[in-house]
């Protein structure tokens, strides 16, 4: 199933992805790689999540935390490719949760992203992780997430009229 029909059957519409708050870009290609930067938690128009895991919200909170993290780095592969079917595997998945020192319970946490990329991608959506926790985050949010992601180049006009022929 193509990926975009996949998260219209999920009820799910990316957002426009957020503008890097530095000196950096959402995302640099080299060569079949494309590195994402860290993002974290927030949809358009609702106050940006903060707090510790453990302390000011539980899990499964945080869970969603990560999947909403999911769905930014998602509407940034669209944005630098044009076409999620394009994605060929995620590689790895680096997930950090801003928690009590105590916590221990990280690898939940990122599951809230890990989990949506297999729904998103199938089995081109998993990959390999870490997952840490953090004494802090920028702007105090639950969780960031960065990923790398392994792409199919783009049919050039000659393969996109021959795929074209083949499916005749």
């Amino acid at each position: 199933m193509k990926v975009e029909k996949r998260l219209k059957k999920l009820g799910i519409e990316l957002a426009k992805p957020t503008a890097p708050v530095g000196s950096y870009v959402n995302a640099v290609r080299t060569g079949n790689l494309l590195y994402l930067a860290g993002k974290g938690p927030g949809l358009p128009g609702k106050p940006l999540p903060t707090g510790k895991v453990g302390r000011d919200m539980t899990v499964e909170q945080a869970y969603g935390h990560a999947r909403e993290t999911g769905l930014s780095l998602i509407a940034v592969m669209k944005a630098e490719l044009g076409d999620l079917d394009r994605v060929k595997r995620i590689v790895k998945v680096l997930g950090m949760v801003n928690a009590v020192p105590e916590f221990g319970q990280q690898p939940e946490v990122i599951n809230g992203c890990s989990d949506l990329f297999v729904e998103v991608f199938g089995e081109r959506g998993r990959h390999a992780r870490s997952a840490v926790g953090m004494g802090s985050l920028p702007r105090g949010i639950p969780v960031e997430v960065e990923v790398i992601v392994e792409i199919e180049e783009a049919p050039s006009g000659k393969a996109k009229k021959a795929a074209k022929k083949k499916k005749r």
